[in-house]
């Protein structure tokens, strides 16, 4: 088996000891590669010439991004058409991040010697997973994708990220851009089939369910979404602060089934077109993609295959 292993050593916790750790343990199993990243894009870059030299596994070790980039570049030739996926390199995941929600939703350890351990195991046994994916916009995404007040967060957290990204800062982001919106408040109108258009002020499409973590704590918008279903759609059309504080609350809630007169939530969604009545920050996986006026959000089943 010829694998690549791409790392990401600006990410919160990859250190050059655990790169080195990791890169021995895989190659006593796989012919390998290393090839640690440097700039914005490079690992989709990897991934993409991984794809198209016909490699087995790319291992990604880094955070959500590092991750989203990889997938975006395995699946850079379908050109954002499902119909296109052909045979591509199986995916590992040993996280590197602060958050590593795709990770943990795989039950992947959240430690990255146990989750080397964790692959290892996967790989003498010949294990993996088929997992969808969502596709926004031409943008391939793992967990979450959004427009309004949570991309509005990601657009600030990226401005301060580094090595001391936290869940405080993200909470500190969020009530920033909760009363001061970078770019207002337009209204979405939401579509979905069979259903009458929809308005809301943020909306939150999800492709599997804890959608993010707060710290250790799951939060949990569309319980019933996973790697096997449809899109989640969960999205608010009023943001006054007794919505926003019973929905973060049932949101902590394990399992909670979110209900309120001001929630648009439906599960299991094959699509979702969401319009803006002016540009809004739109974001994949958490991070900032930019602003759009328009995105439709399609779920792709089996999309790709990772190794756990």
């Amino acid at each position: 088996m010829r694998a690549i292993l791409v790392v990401n050593p600006q990410a919160t916790s990859t250190t050059a000891g655990g790169r080195d750790v990791l890169a021995h343990a895989l190659a006593s199993q796989v012919k390998l590669d290393v090839v640690e990243t440097d700039y914005r894009g490079h690992a989709m870059a990897v991934a993409r010439s991984a794809a198209r030299d016909g490699i087995d596994l790319v291992v990604a070790h880094g955070g959500d991004g590092t991750v989203n980039e990889v997938v975006n570049g395995l699946l850079a030739d379908s050109d954002g058409d499902p119909a296109e996926i052909g045979r591509i390199p199986a995916l590992g995941v040993v996280p590197g991040g602060s958050a590593n929600v795709f990770a943990r939703a795989l039950g992947i350890a959240h430690d990255p010697v146990e989750a080397t351990h964790q692959l290892l195991h996967a790989l003498e046994h010949d294990r993996s997973r088929r997992v969808g994916l969502g596709l926004a916009d031409g943008h391939w995404f793992t967990f979450n994708s959004g427009l309004g007040w949570d991309a509005d967060v990601v657009g600030r957290v990226a401005k301060r990220r580094g090595k001391q990204t936290t869940a405080g800062l993200y909470m500190r982001a969020a009530v920033r851009s909760y009363f001061r919106p970078p770019l207002g408040r337009p209204t979405l109108t939401i579509r979905v089939p069979g259903q009458e258009p929809a308005e809301a002020l943020t909306a939150f499409v999800s492709n599997t369910d804890p959608w993010s973590y707060l710290g250790e704590r799951a939060v949990h918008l569309n319980p019933g979404c996973s790697f096997e279903t449809g899109l989640g759609l969960f999205a608010l059309n009023g943001l006054g602060l007794p919505t926003v504080f019973k929905h973060v609350r049932q949101a902590l809630a394990t399992k909670s089934n979110q209900r309120g007169r001001r929630l648009v939530r439906h599960d299991d969604l094959p699509m979702i077109r969401i319009d803006a009545a002016e540009p809004v920050n739109f974001q994949v996986d958490g991070d900032l993609v930019g602003q759009r006026t328009r995105v439709e959000f399609f779920s792709v089943p089996d999309a790709l295959s990772v190794i756990v």
